[in-house]
């Protein structure tokens, strides 16, 4: 049953809450955050007068260390963008750590016991495995931006590759599977995952992806056995050892006849989005695979992809889906967290996030639910020279179970690794 997205206790007025350093906040925050925090002037502290305002009480001046996958230069310019206005409007440090991958988050493993993070970026198996481990905070409802989220339009906030999110992650990107080619190089790019095969075969060394083991990755294997699967409801529903090896064989089948014509004959993969898109840059391949629909114009904004790169989903469709901020909990600063996370859901960061100059992601807000200004915010923004439209994107393809995905990533590995 889907919760009741009644309004929430309205937030104290930011400005109005001294960002008054404490000492906890100070000793975490001691490297560039400390003097910061000192220069702001003292003002008069009100008394909070409810549950959020009381959150945003506990939070002033504390330090949030956060947890981003990968180290892309838009995203961790958005994550200072809203640094700074943390700071400025509440005395809050945000501190990122970054990680390469999720399955050590999810198998339990902390890159420095000493910065633990506070706040992450959880998608996929890892919030699977964090949820039904114990380990995440059930917080999302308590978000006074939370009832702005578009829960009925946007299924994939609601309910992440099969599982219900039941509000222990916050919503704050929507995903969509697109391909990105260069029509300078390539005037007509296979229109679905069967035709790549005989489409790489005619053109050896032009296609390749990242391993599963990394989230593009496993979405590229994951979009096509939807396409070569009899039945794509049976992958909503978790992989047995029973079925796996029956529902897989057609793909690993087309797999089979791919890999040989890849980049380097299928014998060496780019390890990420970044990696595979300088790929595409600098004229290696002419295909690559993106997690975001805006991130081919984000990626010409930045001067990452030459200005004639454009982008398709296959005629099927595209898998879809939503990543998610998520807090620990066993996390150090919550009620920091929480305000962090709630911030990154108002309609000036998902405008912000929304704008191909920034990131290109598409909104996980329901427009009609903002005043005249912040939809005003949105009507503004440019779509985007590579990104399609809402008629072209079509709407998103569900994400099979995490566990489907598990076992592609492990049987990948068996098949791709070098003989003893």
């Amino acid at each position: 049953m889907q919760r009741s997205q009644a309004a929430p206790p309205r937030a104290a007025d930011p400005e109005r809450v001294p960002p008054r350093p404490t000492r906890r906040g100070l000793l975490r925050g001691a490297a560039g955050g400390a003097l910061a925090l000192a220069a702001l002037p003292a003002r008069a502290q009100p008394l909070p007068t409810g549950p959020w305002e009381r959150v945003v009480a506990r939070a002033q001046g504390r330090v949030v260390h956060v947890q981003v996958l990968g180290a892309e230069a838009a995203l961790q310019a958005h994550i200072a963008w809203g640094a700074e206005r943390l700071r400025r409007r509440h005395g809050v440090i945000l501190r990122p750590l970054r990680l390469r991958r999720w399955a050590g988050l999810a198998a339990g493993a902390v890159p420095d016991p000493a910065a633990a993070p506070d706040l992450l970026w959880c998608e996929g198996g890892a919030f699977l495995a964090l949820k039904q481990q114990g380990r995440l905070r059930r917080f999302a409802y308590e978000l006074p931006n939370f009832a702005r989220v578009d829960l009925a339009g946007q299924p994939a906030t609601a309910l992440h590759q099969g599982v219900a999110v039941d509000g222990f992650g916050a919503p704050w990107r929507l995903t969509q599977l697109v391909f990105l080619y260069d029509t300078a190089r390539l005037a007509r790019p296979p229109l679905s995952m069967l035709a790549m095969p005989d489409w790489a075969r005619e053109n050896p060394g032009r296609l390749t992806h990242p391993p599963p083991r990394d989230p593009l990755g496993a979405g590229f294997l994951a979009q096509a056995l939807y396409e070569v699967v009899a039945h794509p409801r049976v992958l909503a529903t978790p992989a047995t050892d029973d079925n796996a090896a029956l529902v897989t064989a057609p793909l690993w089948e087309w797999y089979g006849a791919l890999r040989p014509h890849l980049w380097r004959q299928g014998r060496a993969f780019p390890e990420d989005a970044t990696a595979q898109r300088r790929l595409l840059r600098d004229g290696e391949i002419d295909i690559a695979i993106a997690a975001f629909p805006g991130e081919g114009s984000a990626a010409i904004a930045h001067g990452l992809l030459p200005d004639s790169v454009r982008s398709y989903v296959p005629t099927q469709g595209s898998i879809g889906g939503a990543s998610f901020l998520a807090i620990p909990a066993d996390a150090a600063e919550p009620e920091a967290a929480m305000l962090a996370a709630d911030f990154f859901l108002s309609p000036a960061a998902q405008a912000h996030a929304q704008d191909p100059a920034v990131l290109g992601s598409e909104t996980v807000l329901d427009l009609d639910r903002l005043g005249p200004a912040d939809r005003l915010r949105f009507a503004a923004l440019p779509r985007g020279v590579a990104t399609l439209s809402q008629a072209a994107l079509g709407p998103p393809l569900p994400p099979p179970h995490p566990s489907w995905t598990a076992r592609l990533a492990e049987e990948w590995e068996r098949r791709t690794a070098p003989p003893r």
